[in-house]
This record gives C-alpha cells, structure tokens and sequence, in this order.
C-alpha cells in the first residue's frame, strides 16, 4: 500500500509530500492539482488494472507516453509529466519513478485496489439513465468512465426494475438511511423506472406523480450518482468490502448540499472508515473541515463514542457504536494545496496557527473571518460615535 508520495513538476503542483492517514482530506483552490494528485493516486496504485480496462473497451494507448496520459487523465493533459522538471519518490524509495513507465500495459494481473468517485460524477447520469464506458469520447478522463461503468452495472445487475434503489435496508443500516431520507430525498423514494420503455432513475412518493431527473434539486442530482458509488463498495452481503478494494478516492463530497446533507455524507465515510477502507476525500466545504477538526480535538481530549455520535448527529446503536469508535481511532492528515504549486501539511488544523493555511483551514473559513472582522470594526466604531 503507498503510504508517502513525494512528488515534484506534476500538472501544477511545483512540490508535495504526502504522507498518507486512514482519511486524508485536500484543500485549496481550484486548478491546484487536488484532481490530478489523486488522479495519479489511482495509476499509481491501479496500473495493470487500468490498462486491462482500456483493453476490454478497445483503447489502445499511443506509444508516446503523453498521447497514454492524454487518454488517461484527460484531452489536453500529455504534458502532465515535463520529464527532466518532473520527479516522484514513492514510499521510502531513494530513486525516483519515471511515470512514462505507468503507459505501458506489463503483464501483473493485480486486481483493483482503489475506487474513485470524481467531481464530474453527475455526468454519469443522463435523464436519470446510467451511461456505460463507451458513451464517452476518448478524451475524457478514466476515472469518470470508469466510475459511470461501475454504476451502469449496479442499475442492470443489482438492482431490478420497478424497484427502491433508496431507501434499500440491505445496503445501508437504518441509522444511516435516517439522515440521508430527511436531509437529501425530503421523503421521496429513488426508484428505477420503466415507464418510458427506458431504465431510468425516478424520485417518487407513496402518492403522486414521479419525478424524473431534470426537476430534482441540484443537490439530489449530485449526490444519487455518490450514493450509487457507495453502493458499489458497500456489497449486499456480509463481506465489508468489494473485491481486493482498499482505497476510496471521493472527490467534492458536498457538491450541492446543504451542511445538513453534508454531515449525513460524511457519517456515510465513517461507515466506510469502519469497513477498513483507506479514504481520500477533496474538498471546499468548511463543514467537512470542522467535522475533521472536532473528531482531532475529542481524540486529543478524551472525547467518547457518544461524543462522536452527538457530533454526528447518529442515534446510537452497535453499529454507529462501532463507527464512532473506528472514528476515534483512525489517523486523520490534512493538506492545503497552494496557488503558487506548493503543498502543505495542516494536520493540526489548529485555529490560532499563524500560517493562514492553517488557521484558516486552507482558506475555507477565511472569508467567514474576514466578514466578522470587519463587522466588529464597524461595530465598535458605531458604538463610539467614531466616523
């Protein structure tokens, strides 16, 4: 399993070193290479699996290394790797790896070890259909197709049709469903639909007409396609994982909810946490941040699983016990992705750390401070009489 990746001259990332925790949060602005770091995470982890899907939806990578990361990470991308400006360390390794090696197929038969769900994932639906591999162009980047495939084939092997894709009570324990039903559905049923001689995904009440998939909220689009995803590495059976997976990579897990809805995803992580996943998570969400940072404060502090649970706003039962206790336990690291390519940790997300970074937790509670500041001055100047 990697556990550090030093990385130099990638995309836009001018210097890194990640070491990575049971969850591992980025932050930053846009275009700071949040993305294409964990982009690299997946080829770095999942070569022979990658290739052996490029092969069976009959991609064949160019020669040239850069036409492979063009196809890879996505049109307009060859020039990822600058060769001689380029370095990457991985583990303790003292020799570097050339990453053009990452373009040729090799023989390993090593299975998938890490699942991706991408900040593009509400284009894996369209009109509430799943879209296979193949309905996107060659320039798109993998982890979306691949991504789109795996949630085409939990719609046409896992779930028939007329059925509750959500609420489903072999897929989720009930304590989870809660949140997610009173925060994200507001009391509809997601189910699949065939009225229109198509399989496609409806909202739905126990009275009223369906809602196909271009009037739900911007929310309920964003986050069917997540839940589909944790579906995928959340078997129905009593195994906790799928397959050999080890990694989950979740990119913008808050894309259109409200912090109610938020907090219901983020309790869905933990459940993965517990499972024995590996976590990667990239966001701008203040709230995801302030979840990490009160679960380091209770462990540093004493904090107990009914404290975690209060924070999560879970009832308490054997499973969500199990959960705040793997919480408690797992290492959490956090690192800000800077505009000027360089990347820092934050782990300590401490709220009086000078670093701005770090204080201001990558910059996600900056602007809320900076409006308090200004509203205090104006404040205390009229409370004085002062101009």
């Amino acid at each position: 399993m990697v556990e550090r990746i030093r990385a130099a001259g990638i995309g836009p990332v001018i210097e890194a070193d990640i070491r990575f925790g049971d969850v591992t949060v980025f932050v930053g602005p846009q275009a700071t290479g949040k993305s294409i770091f964990l982009q690299l995470l997946k080829l770095l982890v999942d070569k022979p699996a990658i290739h052996r899907t490029m092969q069976h939806f009959g991609l064949t990578p160019p020669s040239d290394p850069g036409g492979f990361f063009d196809l890879y990470f996505g049109e307009g991308m060859a020039s990822v790797w600058s060769g001689e400006n380029s370095n990457l360390l991985i583990g303790q390794a003292r020799i570097p790896t050339d990453l053009t090696t990452y373009a040729r197929a090799g023989r390993s038969d090593a299975p998938e070890k890490m699942f991706c769900i991408p900040a593009q994932r509400v284009m894996s639906l369209r009109d509430g259909g799943t879209r296979p591999f193949t309905d996107y162009r060659a320039g798109d980047p993998f982890v979306l197709r691949d991504f789109s495939e795996k949630l085409h084939r939990i719609l046409q092997n896992e779930i028939g049709l007329d059925e509750d894709v959500f609420p489903r009570r072999q897929r989720l324990a009930e304590a989870l469903r809660k949140p997610l039903e009173d925060n994200i559905f507001g009391g509809f049923r997601l189910r699949t639909d065939t009225s229109t001689h198509q399989r496609r995904l409806i909202l739905k009440r126990d009275s009223g007409h369906a809602l196909p998939y271009l009037v739900w909220s911007a929310g309920q689009r964003e986050f069917v396609p997540l839940l589909l995803g944790l579906y995928w590495l959340m078997p129905p059976s009593k195994v906790p994982t799928r397959g050999a997976l080890e990694w989950v990579v979740i990119e913008e897990p808050e894309m259109g909810l409200h912090p109610n809805g938020i907090g219901a995803v983020l309790n869905l992580v933990m459940e993965l946490l517990l499972r024995g996943y590996r976590i990667c998570i990239s966001t701008h969400s203040p709230h995801v941040l302030d979840i990490v940072w009160a679960l380091g404060f209770l462990r540093e502090n004493g904090g107990r699983t009914r404290d975690v649970l209060n924070l999560l706003g879970l009832a308490s039962t054997p499973r969500t016990r199990d959960m705040a206790s793997a919480a408690l336990a797992g290492r959490f690291k956090t690192y800000y992705f800077a505009r000027d390519g360089r990347v820092r940790d934050i782990s300590h997300l401490d709220p009086g750390a000078e670093d701005i970074a770090e204080g201001g937790w990558g910059g996600l509670t900056e602007f809320s401070g900076r409006v308090g500041d200004i509203v205090a001055e104006v404040a205390n100047r009229t409370s004085v009489g002062g101009p």
